[in-house]
This record gives structure tokens, sequence and C-alpha cells, in this order.
């Protein structure tokens, strides 16, 4: 980029100081979120890069299959280490681009044979094992392993010692030659038999050092890449043999220590000046051996002439990020009726509210194609296989099996042009594919919107680094974590029972996080998402929406004529302000928690004649984010008057204790209690999950209906509002010690 023109002498000063530097900093790694014009893609997430390679070229055939746009011409690429391999994600996705013959893709593995601290293989070959993984994998396998020095001395190898000793020598002791001389290699490579000592009589000491490995020779590594983009049929991996360190000087190559070395000394800076013959004098380097100069020809140099020709005839300059995109039109607004318009007299699980929903935007005539659902293979879970004989699942070799299930209304339907990510029960490939999906708006200027659903237990724990690249590259879209709730998929037991995802969520700087009761929480949510990601008056797009919802279902209610949708969009607004006068208090629950909160009002005002305000707060992190916003703001600007915070505002006037509560870990209501002017007591879920009924696990974490009563009866005690005595008999009245005591939820199950 620097030989290009597109990066300054002053730029380059400003390598890793991106705020002491700032309008000529640069990322210390390819960073999309910290350089937006310049990187296109993350890195150095290890095992994720393989990933998302593998993705992205599923992503763009899936653009071809469904005429969004001709990708046909497009490869991906994905360079990556021998180290790296190591990691379970590296090689846990390979057989997805076998099986979907994705031939525009293409992995370069640099084989330097080092690990940050040692050898990959001491023992043994990483190449020779690499190889055999992709091969069963299915991938087209190219190995780059000598140089052309040693062409002749493989022509001359007629019996095969050579190629004996290469195939025995483990990788160990490879490394050790590169960190040693070309007189200690003729001793203990050459010399293990007489007759390769011969083959290399007649070279001297420097002639055999300078026997390259086949990664550093640039005639080689182009015939590799010029027969993978050839190679029809198969993915196709290259693993080139390099050495770590290449071209600094002996204190450097093949070195264990190489990765930590940061600093060349004035001889290292001359050698390596020396070794790619750099027209740098000595007198220069010695003037501060801190900062060498750089080194450009000039802009009329035939070179750099060249090298701008062949720029301008490929496209444009790489790595380069274009985030100009097609015109999208967002959902009519007949298109959210249905959120509106609440279940009548049916039950339905948020889950289901959710679907509703997303199948009418999926039918907006002119936004519905740009969504891209993705679930990995719990569709019928979700009630999401409505969506199979219409939307299709998305199969580049279509359904050439007889479906057993044809007969069903709902059937499994796969289609070149299916519109439904399935992944199979595979969440870091279902992030990959949300990742591919989100930044199509950036990659290929056809903005699609992700909808990732899945079991929320399984989101930001399982994947959360992923979550964290995909932030990175700028990733816009849903993610909804299905079957929420710690005590609300009671059935699965610990390993399902989601009582922290929205803290997880908090640690995401581009995650918004809702927690909605209700549909129509849901369609403002859902709308206003939209509208910042790919609105014309939004300022921060790049946002990812992640929405809790449940499996439990409930009557949902029409929405109220008077609603507060700044409330519902900033975290909290009333929902139903008390009936009756006496002692004040205020209830705040969010999500599968509110109807527990709404009875818990009634029973108040029925059996101890408390007046209790309900509201709903749609997001714990939002209302979080905007009070700690205005603590900063008030900070840095002590003359002017303090903005309040969203929350205090809204309980401006709300008198009397605040009992918060929502079906995860105390922490999660507690990310407010220092905007909360009143006393502020939190219920929730912590500890682990268990298999039971909602209303045992519920009264076990004592964050049930009575619960809300007694805790909300003991802080009105301690004012002298109520009776002291009312906790006491409240806890007899409802038996609150007893888990077969429990009455909140119902047992319903279907999302």
């Amino acid at each position: 980029a620097f030989m290009e023109g597109r990066l300054s002498e002053e730029d380059l000063d400003g390598f890793r100081q991106e705020k002491s530097r700032e309008g000529h900093a640069l990322s210390s790694y390819p960073h999309p979120r910290l350089m937006p014009q310049f990187w296109e893609f993350p890195t150095v997430s290890m095992g994720i890069g393989p990933m998302n390679a593998i993705y992205q070229a599923q992503s763009n055939r899936y653009l071809h299959n469904r005429g969004l746009k001709d990708t046909s011409d497009q490869q991906v690429w994905a360079f990556l280490g021998d180290g790296e391999m190591d990691e379970p994600e590296s090689r846990g996705l390979l057989q997805l681009a076998a099986n979907e013959n994705l031939d525009n893709l293409n992995f370069v593995i640099n084989c330097n044979l080092q690990r940050l601290d040692g050898p990959v293989r001491g023992n043994g070959k990483i190449m020779q094992e690499l190889e055999a993984f992709f091969r069963g994998a299915g991938w087209n396998v190219i190995k780059v392993v000598w140089g052309r020095e040693w062409d002749d001395l493989l022509t001359r190898d007629t019996d095969g010692s050579l190629v004996k000793i290469m195939n025995e020598t483990p990788d160990g002791d490879y490394q050790t030659y590169k960190a040693e001389s070309g007189g200690f290699v003729r001793e203990h490579f050459f010399g293990k038999d007489p007759r390769t000592k011969d083959l290399v009589a007649d070279l001297t000491d420097d002639q055999i050092w300078n026997l390259k490995r086949g990664g550093h020779d640039y005639r080689k590594v182009y015939a590799a890449y010029k027969a993978a983009t050839e190679f029809k049929g198969k993915p196709t991996v290259i693993l080139a043999k390099t050495v770590k360190g290449y071209g600094l000087g002996p204190h450097f190559e093949g070195r264990n220590a190489t990765h930590q070395m940061k600093k060349l000394t004035l001889d290292d800076l001359k050698k390596f000046r020396d070794h790619l013959r750099i027209p740098v004098s000595d007198e220069q380097l010695e003037k501060d051996p801190y900062r060498p100069p750089y080194y450009h020809p000039g802009t009329d140099a035939p070179e750099i002439q060249y090298m701008m020709e062949r720029r301008a005839a490929l496209g444009g300059s790489v790595p380069e990020r274009r985030s100009k995109h097609a015109e999208i039109t967002l959902p009519e607004a007949k298109s959210y009726e249905v959120a509106k318009r609440g279940s009548g007299k049916q039950q339905a699980a948020t889950t289901m509210a959710f679907v509703r929903l997303l199948k009418d935007l999926m039918r907006d005539k002119n936004f519905g194609k740009h969504i891209a659902p993705i679930i990995p293979d719990e569709a019928r879970t979700f009630g999401m296989d409505a969506f199979f004989p219409t939307a299709k699942i998305y199969n580049p070799k279509g359904q050439n099996y007889l479906s057993v299930d044809r007969d069903l209304v709902l059937a499994y339907k796969e289609s070149p042009a299916g519109q439904l990510i399935h992944p199979g029960i595979n969440e870091a490939g279902a992030v990959a594919a949300f990742t591919a999906a989100g930044t199509a708006y950036a990659t290929h200027g056809v903005p699609l919107v992700p909808v990732y659903v899945f079991y929320s237990m399984f989101g930001f724990q399982r994947t959360g680094d992923a979550f964290w690249a995909a932030a990175d590259q700028m990733t816009r879209g849903f993610i909804i974590g299905a079957t929420a709730g710690r005590t609300t998929l009671t059935g699965e037991g610990l390993q399902h029972a989601d009582g922290h995802s929205p803290l997880l969520a908090s640690t995401n700087p581009a995650v918004v996080t809702y927690d909605p009761a209700y549909g129509y929480e849901m369609g403002h949510i859902i709308r206003d998402g939209l509208e910042r990601m790919y609105g014309p008056d939004s300022t921060d797009k790049n946002l990812m929406y992640y929405l809790t919802v449940y499996n439990e279902p409930i009557v949902q209610p029409a929405e109220p004529e008077e609603l507060d949708v700044e409330g519902v969009i900033k975290g909290i607004y009333l929902l139903q302000p008390a009936k009756i006068d006496g002692p004040r208090t205020q209830l705040l629950a969010s999500g599968v928690s509110v109807p527990w909160a709404l009875e818990a009002q009634r029973i108040l005002a029925e059996d101890w004649s408390v007046s209790a305000d309900v509201w709903s707060v749609t997001s714990w992190n939002e209302l979080r984010r905007d009070g700690l916003a205005a603590e900063e703001e008030a900070f840095l600007n002590p003359e002017q008057p303090a903005r309040v915070p969203f929350v205090t505002r809204q309980l401006e006037g709300a008198t009397g204790p605040v009992v918060a509560v929502s079906d995860y870990m105390k922490a999660v209501p507690d990310q407010i209690r220092q905007f909360i002017p009143n006393e502020y007591a939190t219920l929730g879920a912590d500890g682990f999950g268990f298999s039971d009924t909602r209303a045992a696990a519920r009264r076990f974490f004592k964050n049930d209906t009575h619960s809300i009563v007694v805790r909300a009866l003991e802080m009105l005690a301690r004012r002298g509002e109520v009776d002291a005595q009312a906790p006491v008999k409240a806890i007899e009245k409802y038996r609150l010690h007893n888990v077969n005591a429990g009455t909140t939820g119902n047992a319903g199950g279907e999302a």
C-alpha cells in the first residue's frame, strides 16, 4: 500500500498508535472496524479465519444461485499458518467446502514448521499430516516444498537416496538446519548418506545455504496459485514450505523465539538490507538504528509503473473495503401488522410471535429477498419448518433424493435457489454464515440481512469469539436467542439453561441486546434495527441486534393505543400503572418475567392493598449503556447541566421501592442499579440450571410471582409503609420455601 501511494510515511509512523496519531494511524492487525476503508476482512482470530473463508465462498455461491449477483468469477483466498491448523475450528468445517464443490475457495497454508514457542510437529511432518487430512476431506492438494535450486539435485538423485533423507528428516531437524549454516546442513543433512554427500560435493557452503524452500521461490508459488485458480470441482489447499523469519538474518530465521523478537540490531538491519538489496547506506542506518528510513523507488520507477498498471487492470487495490451498496427498500408498515395484532385468544410464545413477523417480512415484495435466515438444525423446534416448502433450504445440488416427509405440508425441501441457510448441528459454521451474509453489503455491494436463530445458550457462550470477529468485520443482522431463560426451558436441564447471555452479549460493543416480552415490542425493535442498519438517517449502521425469545406460550396482547415507542426502543416503558391507591412499589420485568410481574401486581393489590406499577424493561443492557454515556458526558463537561439517563427520567415521579426481575442472573437487572434513585432489589436465577417444571424452578430460584410479592412487602415493611409482619405472613401464605408450591408459568412448550 505504501508503494502504491495509498499510505504515506506519516501513516507508517502511526503504526500501532491509533489514538495518539489519529488521522495517520495504522491498526496493529487487519481490523476493518479500525481502518474501515482499507481492510476488508479481520484476521488473527485463530481458527476463525478458515471457517469464515469457507462460508464466504459458500455465501458467494448463495448470492449467485439466488440470482442476487453473478459471482462466478470470484475467488476466496485464506492465508493460514501450519500452527493455526491445530485449532479445531481450522479443520472442523472442511467437509462443507468439499460437499458443495467450492472450487472458488483456496487455502494457502504457510508451513514454516513452527508454532509460537517451538516446532509444530518436532518429531513428525506437518505437511504430510495436512496433506492426508485435506485429501481425506475431499480437497485438491498442491504442495510447494522445494525451491528451484533443488531441482538439479533431485534430477541427479537417481537412486532415491536424497528423497529418502527428505522423507525421514523430522520437522524439528529442518527447523534446526535453518538456524545454523551451510556447513552444518552439509554435515548433518546431506552427510547422513555418502551418496547424498557426494551430490553436493561441488557446492559451496553458501550455495547449500541458499537451497531455498518452495514457499520462498516466487516462480513455484506463482505456478501453485495458477494451478489452484484453474482447478475445477474441489476446493484447493496450497501447502507451502517456508522459514519463519525468512530474510531477517541468523538471529531470527527458524528460531523458537522469533515470534517474541521485536527489535533488529544494527547488524541485523544491515544484513536484512543486503539480503533484500535495498539501496539504503550504512550511514543512513547508523544515523538512528531505531528509525531506519523508508525506501520507495519513486512513482516514475518502472517497477512502480508496472505495479500500478496491473492494479488498475485488476480493478483496484487489495485490500480495499467498499461499503457503498445497492439501494435497499425497507419493509412497508403492513409487514409489521402481525406483530401489532397480538395472538387473540390463542397462546403463542415470543418465538412464534417472532417467526410470524419474520414470515411477513420475507413476503415483503421489495425487502423480503434480502433476508437470509440461518438455522442450525433446530428449525422445527422454533416453528420455522413452515419456511421449508416456500423459502426452501439452500443446497447448490438441489434435492436428489425422495424425502421421507414428502407427504407433509411442511416437508423438508432443498433447492439451489433456497433462501434458508441450514448449517446442520454447527453453531460455529452458522456464525460464519451470519458474518458472510451480514457483510455482503461491503464485500459484494448487495445488502443481505442475516437472521440467525439458535438455542440462546449456544450463542455468545459457545461462539462469542466468532461474534467478536463478526463485529470487527462490521457485520449487520439479527441474532435471535430462542428457548431463552434459565427456568423457561427446564426440561433440557443445566447445559441448555441460559441465565447469562445478555451479560455475555454486553461485552461486545457492536451488539444491541433486547429481552422483549411481547410481539408488538419485537416489531418496533426489529423495525428500529433495520432503520439503524440500512436507513438513510443512521449514523452507526454496523450493529448486530440480539433478541432473546422464549418457548413458553402466553396470550400475546395487541399493541396498546398510546404505546411509548421511544421507551420500547430505549429499554423501558410503563406497561400497566397501579389500579388502586396504597403503599407504592415499582415492578420492573423483562421478557418472560413480565407476566409474573403483572400477576404480582394483582396479588399485591388484592391480598395486601399495595399499589404496584409494572414496567416492561425491553433492554437492561441499553439502559446501562445510556446511563454510562450520560455519566461520561457529565464527567467531561462539568460546566454543562448533566444529562439525566433515560431510565432515571422514565422513573421520575415513580415512588416507592423497586423490585427488578428477569429469568437471568441477578447481575442482568443489576446493570442499572446506579441509575435508579429508589431503593432497588433484584430477583433472578443465579447458579446452575436443572430439569424440573417451570413453576418449581422459579420457586427454587425465588424469581417467581410470589417472590416478587414478598420482596416488595419486605422493602415496604422496612419503610414502615405496611405491617412489619406482612413479609413473614406472605412467606407462610404462599409457602415460599416449598418448591412444590410454585405456580408461576405454564407447562406449554411449543415454540
